[in-house]
């Protein structure tokens, strides 16, 4: 098994390959090997995505990945909402 803490300011769901795996902050256990990950809506965060492959990793030395919130005018209006 490999290990896996994504960090965001605030506790979101954690999307890997598509499926909801856990929260923010939390040390995820995963397959050894590459997966997606993404955070749950709303998208106000930075990069939208990331691919990283985990290998060697363990509990107290998780691999790590980091969100950042985006500024207001930087967020895109979602679709069908009047700006």
């Amino acid at each position: 098994m490999e290990y896996l803490i994504v960090r965001f300011p605030e506790s979101r769901n954690v999307w890997i390959d598509g499926v909801p795996q856990g929260r923010t902050d939390i040390v995820l256990e995963l397959e050894a090997g590459t997966h997606d990950i993404t955070l749950a809506p709303p998208h106000d965060f930075s990069p939208l995505g990331q691919t990283v492959l985990l290998q060697n990793t363990a509990p107290l030395d998780p691999c790590r990945v980091e969100f950042h919130r985006l500024p207001p005018a930087a967020i895109p209006p979602s679709p069908g909402r009047r700006v």
